[in-house]
This record gives structure tokens, C-alpha cells and sequence, in this order.
């Protein structure tokens, strides 16, 4: 039977801390359990009773399901049952049963349940000014003590009272017992930053449903950075990868071979170094000393002045890099830009050019800095840091692998928990900084308007207030970099001086060489070095993520108009358009189209009369397939339109919008971009046809004139009749012209209504129009009002002496036809004498 004879082992005291090169066991199995049982009943304690006393119980609907919360409890548990285990199988297989590992066992057990209890409170309560998310600080103070003193067994790697040198079962079991208390601490202290199975927002706003809208907002806005990293990176793969392309293949691959030869490079300099201080010092011959010099004056070169700085392995890497940056820049430039292409009429409406332009060149230019950071950066400091600490574990002893982990581990955490909390100001200045510069294209894109109106003060006003909430954003954003950065500096400084302190102690003892404290001082500032930019890769890579965050929104913005998968080409062969019981609306409950169906066959003109807003532009963009039908069908020589491929339907169709917009481009340009193979014969030509070669020959650069942004120097007519010439070029079958002379004066009109004609002529046509003059020579009027075709009338014969009485008479019909809502079949020829 095992009886407890004493508190400690025989020989040993509780007071004596240091012993055989290790920390005494009855010491540390003191220590930890009253710290851990302290940290959990005291603090933890307080933390319960407030949540009594001032929590609320949340709804059960409300607390998400999270399996990584089971796996919690499940490691609470385990734990338990290890301490309750292990003080059993002590107590089994000694003669001696020393009172500390009673005390071990005991304290731990409650320590631990206290905790568990602890979790299981704050998912069930919650306070009224409660977290956005997270655990307590009680928890995870207590996870991170526990964790961490589970490492301070790495102090005594050298001493026989412990576990390491495997000598006999008992230490087997004990490392064994010990492994299973260090994966699960650590895992419990990383899978506690997540906090699973806590609300993600504040538990008010889960209730109220009046304030859903400020609870989405508010979740978008303050989720992590890296919410959605798998998602962004699988969208980064296909340009980290060039598919297809050999020599681009092989350079990532020799590109990588470099980053290995650099690493292995970080770690000979110093060991060169030492050999350098030591051969010195022991009165080595000048060809030993010369030799290890030169070995290490080439390795030197090789790394250049410090890990991360530019030696020649690195500037060889970015050399053969430049390839590959450029082939992943040019194909997210030009893959987004065909997206944006792709999407729909309705968002190109509601974008903000500003905007759109920003996010593209922030995202473009964050993913070359992004691979960059993650590939060159982040990767080799983490496999630097792991070297690190094999190597000074080894060879000089657990002491210096303890500070390096310690430090690195600090390190990482805060800059990690620092830069998660300052990414919301980082979001808001990029937010701000979009309103600022989309406000600033606004307005000078209608800077007409302004001089209408004359509102410059007013315009410079609202851009100073963007500009202001942008600076305010700015600030919260560099004082809390300079945080971080004091927070980093504090650390490296720290490890630095307790690193240096302890390899200087055991110089003076005898055990080190000076070559040695060399060797620890070069191999640690060259290590920091990187470490120090860590922080500044992380902010840079988690900024690379918010500024892509616009573009990725933009890569995700769904085509409305899509080409079915087996869709053909377009078979054109007469030109007849048929609308049958068309549905449309733009917005879901307000319907545009109702019931609209008609025919206009092939070489016909059909016009489309109503009041503003009655849907006539609308059944124009159905033609051309700016939007699908939510019900009935348009069809083409019979061929519904939505089952073809876009580029075949619009081919054959050619539009004169109302406002013409031209690139800001020569006058020939402009034209020939209705057939951008045609010659300048043949944009001569249209231009002919279209009766603006004359005028364009008077200026002074005559088809090499540049037009100005959106055609600004040339006046609404000569617009116009530019737009003509683009059509006439195009040679379509199907004109469809919306307002085409709405805005011009009569002659203007005069003008550009023969233009029309002779491109209009036996080609299939539909025409808006208020203006009676542009509606004379259609074969059919078709009445909208409402979203539905009102009247239908067929012209035939009519004949008129002049052309008032004319408008008139063409007024009255009209008119006729939305007042009484009765089928009128006019027979209409209009003559003029």
C-alpha cells in the first residue's frame, strides 16, 4: 500500500527551485496548479457572478452550433481525466507517493472543471453591453498560463528529475501524460482566439428584428480580415500557377529552389562567423583564418546584408520573378476588366465609375504585393524562427530554444490580436477614401453642371468633408500602427536582452567559447531582422486582403444575362422581330411590361409612341438583350433571342442612342469603332452617308480631330450624326434608333432624318419617338401607355397639303388612340405638296 510520507521527494525541499540543471519538480508541480486554481476560482468567480447578476439568459435559437465548441468540452474533459489518471497511476506503481502530486492532481482536477464550468456560463449568458465576439479575458488568460507552462518544461531538458532522457517506464509514461496535456492546452489557447460557438454580434441586436439592417451592416464591418481565406485564395491560385505556360512554370519552381538556398545560407553565415572569433582567438594559421573568411565573405554576398535584405541569391530571385509578377498582373487586369464587360446593363446603371476604378487599381496592384509577402516573406521567417529554435535547442541548450519560442510566440500573437482590432480603421479609410474620390469624379465628369449652377464652392465644400473624414480615418489608423510597432519593439528588445544576458553568463563559466556568444548575437539580429518586417508583413498582407475585398466583390458580381451552355449563333434571315406576351419589370413588384406583343416584319418601320416612362426604351433594350424576359418571348426569324449567343444577336442590330457618347479619340476612331477592321476608305464613306464628312473636313485636323471626353467638343447634331456614321459602318440588319433626333433643331433634324433614311432603308426598324416628324415614314404605330401597346395603327393613305395640318391631323389620331383605347386602323399616305 502507498502511503504519502512527506511533501517532497526525499533530498528535497519546496524551497529550493534550481535543481540538476532543471527546475526542481516538487517546485514547479506546486507552483502551476496554485497559479491555474487561483487564476479559475478568484478571477473566474467574479467573472460568474456578474454574468448572474447581470447577464441575461440568451435563446436557445440564438447560440449557434459549433463542433469545435463539443471539442472544448471534450478537451476539458480529457484533461480532467489525465490529471485524475495520472495521479492514479502514481500512486500504483511508487512505493512513495510525495504530497505534491496529490496536490497536483487535486488542484489541477478543479481547476479545470472550474474552467469548463466557466465556458459553459458564457455560452448560455450574456451581459448587456456585451462583446462582438470572443471569450472572456479570464479564459483566456487561463488558457494561455496553462499553455505556457506546460513550455516551461523545456527548462529542464538536461535534468534527470524529469521526463526527457526516457530512462525508465515511469519517465516514458510521464512524457507521454505530458504530450497529451501540451497538445490539448495549446489547442484549447488557439481554438479560444476563434471563440466558437459565441455570437458573432452583439446579442441585442439578435433580438431586435427592427434593427436587422444595422446588424448586417455592423457584422460586415467588424468581421476578420481572413473571414473567407480559403475562398480568397482559391480565386488567387489560377494566377499564382501559370497554366500552360512552361518557362513561366519553371521560373516559380527555380524561384522556390532559391528561397531554399537562402534559408540554408541564413544559417551557415553565423556559424562561419563564430568559427571566424574562435580560430582568432586560439591562434589558428593564416590559411585556416583565411579560408573560413573567405567562406564567409562569399556566403556573405550570397545573403547579403542581413536575412531579407538584397544579396545576390535575392536579387536573383526578384530578377527571374518579374516574369511571373507580370503574367499574374496582366491576366487579373484583364480577366476583371471581361468581367466587368459581362455584367449587366443594370449594374453598369448603378455603379460608381470613381469607385469601380479605385477597388480595380488597389486589387490589381494588392495581388503582386500579396504573393509577394506570403511567398517570399511570411513562409521563410516562419521556417527561420522553426530553425532557430532546433538549432539553438540542440546544439547549445533548451534554455535558448525556450527564449526564441517565447519571444516568437509573443510576438506573432499580439501582432495577430493588434492588427485583427485595427483592420475596422483600415476598412473605414479605404471607405472613405472611395467616397472621396468617387465625389471628386462625379464631379468633375458633370462639371457643366456645376457651372450651371454655380455651385464650385459647394462642390470643393463636400470634397473638403470628404477629405476630412478621410484624415480622421487615416489617424485612428497610424496611431494604432504606432502601437503595434512600440509593442513589437518592446518584445524583440526584451528576448534580445534575456537571450544575450544568459549566453554571456555561460561565457564567463567556461561552457561557452566567445565564438559562441558571436554565433547567438548574429544568429538572433539576423533572425529579428525578418521577425522586426513580420509585423509589417502581416499588415501588409491583411491590407492586401481589405484592398482586394472591392475587387473580389466585383469578381463576384453574378452575369444577369448569361448565353445558355449548348447556345448557337443567330440564323439571320429576313429580319422579321416578334414579341409575344413579354413580361418585364426591373425591380421585383413593379412591373415595366405587361402583356406586350407585336410584329414587325421584315423591312418594316415601326414606331413607338407614349408619355415618358411607359416602357418604349425598355422593349428597345429587350431587343438587344441588355435584359431577359421574365415572361413571354422575342424572337427573331423565329429564333427566340435568349437562346442564342449575344454576339451573334447583336451583330445583326444597330443602335442611335438619344445621347450619344463617344471615347474621348479621334473623329475617325470614333467612327470606325462601328467595324474596327474597316479601312479610312470606308469610314470616309459612312461619314459620307451618314452627311458629316463635309463638316468634319472644316475643322482644322479634320478626321484626326480628337472629339474629348464623352465627345464634349462637337455639338449634339455632329454627335449624332457620328453615331450615324457608326451604324451605317456597321452595316446592320435590325436598326433600332431611341430618340435619335430629339434633342437637335429642325434642320439638324431635317439632316439627320435623310441620314437615317438611307440606313434605314429596307432593313428592319424600330423607332422611339415623341417628335411627330421622326414617326411620318413608319409602316406601323404602336401606342405604349402603361406597359402595354394601348393602340396599333397601321398608316396607309392620307393626303395633306401642308405640313401643319399634317402634325395636326398625325396629333389627333394619336391622341384618339390613348383616349378612347379602341383598335383604329388609320389608312395613312402621307403627301406632301
Amino acid at each position: 500500500m502507498v502511503f504519502v510520507q512527506s511533501y517532497c521527494e526525499a533530498n528535497s525541499f519546496i524551497s529550493i527551485t534550481w535543481v540538476d540543471e532543471g527546475i526542481a519538480p516538487c517546485f514547479y508541480f506546486t507552483l502551476v496548479p496554485t497559479i491555474l486554481l487561483s487564476l479559475s476560482f478568484l478571477l473566474g468567480t467574479i467573472h460568474c457572478i456578474c454574468y448572474q447578476k447581470y447577464g441575461t439568459q440568451m435563446e436557445r435559437k440564438f447560440i449557434p452550433r459549433s463542433c469545435l465548441y463539443g471539442f472544448q468540452q471534450v478537451l476539458h474533459v480529457f484533461l480532467i481525466i489525465q490529471f485524475l489518471g495520472g495521479m492514479i497511476w502514481r500512486a500504483t506503481n511508487a512505493d512513495e507517493l510525495p504530497g505534491y502530486v496529490v496536490l497536483y492532481g487535486c488542484f489541477s482536477i478543479l481547476g479545470w472543471a472550474w474552467a469548463m464550468a466557466l465556458l459553459r456560463v458564457e455560452r448560455r449568458r450574456v451581459l448587456v453591453s456585451d462583446r462582438t465576439r470572443g471569450h472572456s479575458a479570464v479564459l483566456l488568460l487561463f488558457w494561455a498560463v496553462a499553455f505556457c507552462a506546460e513550455n516551461l518544461a523545456f527548462v529542464s531538458w538536461y535534468s534527470p528529475q524529469w521526463w526527457w532522457g526516457l530512462e525508465n517506464k515511469p519517465q516514458q509514461v510521464q512524457l507521454f501524460l505530458w504530450m497529451m496535456r501540451y497538445i490539448s492546452t495549446g489547442l484549447l489557447f488557439f481554438i479560444g482566439l476563434k471563440a466558437p460557438g459565441l455570437p458573432r454580434r452583439p446579442y441585442m441586436l439578435l433580438i431586435n428584428e427592427d434593427e436587422r439592417d444595422v446588424e448586417n451592416g455592423r457584422q460586415v464591418e467588424n468581421q476578420s480580415t481572413w473571414k473567407g481565406f480559403w475562398k480568397k485564395v482559391r480565386l488567387l491560385v489560377p494566377y499564382m500557377w501559370p497554366q500552360g505556360n512552361k518557362f513561366l512554370q519553371l521560373l516559380v519552381l527555380f524561384c522556390l529552389g532559391l528561397l531554399g538556398v537562402e534559408r540554408a545560407i541564413n544559417v551557415f553565415v553565423p556559424i562561419y562567423y563564430k568559427n571566424i572569433v574562435n580560430e582568432l582567438t586560439d591562434g589558428s594559421s593564416w590559411h585556416t583564418v583565411a579560408v573560413t573568411v573567405c567562406i564567409y565573405v562569399l556566403l556573405k554576398f550570397m545573403q547579403g546584408g542581413g536575412a531579407g535584405s538584397s544579396g545576390f541569391v535575392s536579387n536573383m530571385r526578384s530578377f527571374f520573378w518579374i516574369r511571373v509578377q507580370q503574367y499574374t498582373n496582366r491576366l487579373v487586369q484583364v480577366n476583371l476588366f471581361g468581367h466587368l464587360h459581362s455584367l449587366s446593363l443594370r449594374w453598369h446603371l448603378s455603379r460608381k465609375t470613381g469607385e469601380v476604378l479605385r477597388s480595380i487599381d488597389r486589387g490589381t496592384a494588392s495581388i503582386n504585393s500579396l504573393l509577394s509577402y506570403i511567398v517570399f516573406s511570411i513562409f521563410p521567417t516562419i521556417a527561420d524562427i522553426i530553425i532557430a529554435i532546433i538549432y539553438f535547442s540542440a546544439l547549445f541548450n533548451a534554455w535558448f530554444g525556450l527564449i526564441v519560442f517565447i519571444c516568437m510566440t509573443l510576438y506573432l500573437t499580439l501582432t495577430i490580436i493588434i492588427t485583427e482590432w485595427r483592420t475596422k480603421y483600415r476598412r473605414e479609410m479605404n471607405q472613405m477614401d472611395n467616397t472621396a474620390k468617387s465625389r471628386a469624379v462625379d464631379s468633375l465628369l458633370n462639371f457643366e453642371t456645376v457651372k450651371y449652377y454655380n455651385a464650385e464652392n459647394y462642390e470643393v465644400g463636400r470634397f473638403e468633408g470628404a477629405i476630412l473624414k478621410y484624415q480622421e480615418s487615416e489617424y485612428k489608423t497610424q496611431a494604432s500602427l504606432a502601437l503595434l510597432n512600440q509593442t513589437q519593439n518592446a518584445i524583440i528588445g526584451a528576448g534580445l536582452l534575456a537571450g544575450s544576458l544568459l549566453c554571456a553568463y555561460f561565457v564567463t563559466e567556461g561552457t561557452f567559447l566567445v565564438g559562441d556568444y558571436v554565433l547567438f548575437g548574429t544568429y538572433i539580429i539576423q533572425l529579428y531582422t525578418p521577425l522586426n518586417w513580420f509585423g509589417t508583413y502581416y499588415r501588409m498582407i491583411q491590407t492586401s486582403f481589405i484592398d482586394m475585398e472591392n475587387m473580389f466583390q466585383l469578381f463576384e458580381e453574378d452575369q444577369e444575362v448569361k448565353d445558355e451552355v449548348n447556345a448557337g449563333s443567330l440564323l439571320f434571315k429576313l429580319g422579321k422581330v416578334e414579341f409575344e406576351n413579354v413580361y418585364f419589370s426591373y425591380t421585383n413588384g413593379l412591373e415595366i411590361l405587361r402583356d406586350v406583343s407585336f410584329t414587325v416584319l421584315p423591312g418594316q418601320t415601326v414606331a413607338l409612341v407614349g408619355p415618358s416612362g411607359s416602357g418604349k426604351s425598355t422593349i428597345i433594350r429587350l431587343l438587344f438583350r441588355f435584359y431577359d424576359v421574365q415572361g413571354g418571348c422575342v424572337r427573331i426569324d423565329g429564333q427566340d433571342i435568349s437562346k442564342v449567343k449575344q454576339t451573334s444577336l447583336r451583330a445583326h442590330i444597330g443602335v442611335v442612342p438619344q445621347d450619344t457618347v463617344l471615347f474621348n479619340d479621334t473623329i475617325r476612331e470614333n467612327i470606325r469603332y462601328g467595324r474596327t477592321t474597316a479601312n479610312d476608305q470606308e469610314v470616309e464613306e459612312a461619314a459620307l452617308a451618314a452627311d458629316i464628312h463635309d463638316k468634319i473636313m472644316t475643322f482644322p485636323d479634320g478626321y484626326d480631330t480628337q472629339v474629348g471626353e464623352r465627345g464634349l467638343k462637337l455639338s449634339g447634331g455632329e454627335k449624332q450624326r457620328v453615331a450615324i456614321a457608326r451604324t451605317i459602318l456597321k452595316a446592320p440588319q435590325i436598326i433600332l434608333l431611341d430618340e435619335a433626333t430629339s434633342a437637335l433643331d429642325t434642320q439638324t433634324e431635317r439632316n439627320i432624318q435623310a441620314s437615317l433614311a438611307k440606313v434605314c432603308a429596307n432593313r428592319t426598324t424600330v423607332v422611339v419617338a415623341h417628335r411627330l416628324s421622326t414617326i411620318i415614314a413608319a409602316d406601323q404605330i404602336l401606342v405604349v401607355n402603361e406597359g402595354r401597346i394601348a393602340e396599333h395603327s397601321e398608316v396607309w393613305v392620307l393626303s395633306l397639303s401642308n405640313q401643319n395640318s399634317l402634325n395636326q391631323h398625325v396629333f389627333s389620331i394619336i391622341h384618339s388612340l390613348i383616349a378612347h383605347q379602341s383598335t383604329i386602323v388609320c389608312s395613312v399616305l402621307f403627301f406632301f405638296t
